[in-house]
């Protein structure tokens, strides 16, 4: 990403959360990857309260999918989603 900083103010600015908008850019910058919750929580430097709520509500959206293993739960971009498409293309915008 060109100017990871301007797109967590414009992400941030548009959702109304510092969290969502890192977690957005994490996991949009990394398409095809999965990430565990600690590993998004020590990539965006949060919380881990704060990875678990958005993540959630990222999920219940249906923007990411998540994925469970006998060892843990992954999270990565839900490409079948409505909103994959709309929403990569405001990320081409503000990169």
């Amino acid at each position: 990403m060109k100017n990871k900083s301007k797109a967590e103010e414009v992400l941030t600015k548009l959702f109304g959360s510092t969290s969502r908008s890192r977690i957005l850019i994490l996991i949009f910058e990394n398409i095809g990857q999965s990430f565990y919750q600690r590993e998004i929580m020590h990539q965006t430097g949060l919380s881990l309260q704060a990875v678990q709520r958005e993540l959630s509500n990222l999920v219940e959206v249906g923007i990411i999918q998540k994925r469970e293993t006998n060892v843990r739960i992954y999270y990565e971009v839900n490409r079948s989603s409505p909103l994959f498409t709309p929403f990569k293309d405001i990320l081409k915008v503000i990169w």
